[in-house]
């Protein structure tokens, strides 16, 4: 992509962003704690890198408002919709994948 200029890799960075949340949006059965599990990350934490994104570039975005961009809805509608009770086996999964990293492991 160093063959782009930055408002070309911007703009594709961006519509990448737009697709990720679509295909969440689209698959709402797979959790948060399970992509946490996974892949260290969740649609909160996307919406947290929002608020950062902004704040870095001088400009406000409250947290919630970007909770609803990502969740396409309030959070707590979504959350009543569509989370799970997180099981037993997956919160021990997680603290698993927690610690490896806080003790430095490979997927840290």
């Amino acid at each position: 992509m160093q063959h782009l200029d930055d408002a070309t890799r911007t703009e594709l960075e961006a519509a990448a962003f737009r697709r990720l949340l679509r295909h969440l949006d689209a698959n709402k059965d797979v959790q948060n704690i399970d992509l946490m599990i996974l892949a260290d990350f969740c649609r909160n934490c996307l919406s947290k890198w929002l608020v950062s994104a902004a704040e870095e570039r001088g400009e406000t975005l409250d947290y919630e408002a970007a909770r609803e961009y990502v969740y396409g809805m309030p959070y707590s509608e979504w959350k009543a919709n569509h989370q799970a009770p997180a099981s037993d086996a997956q919160l021990a999964a997680l603290e698993a994948r927690q610690q490896r990293k806080a003790n430095g492991g490979a997927d840290a």
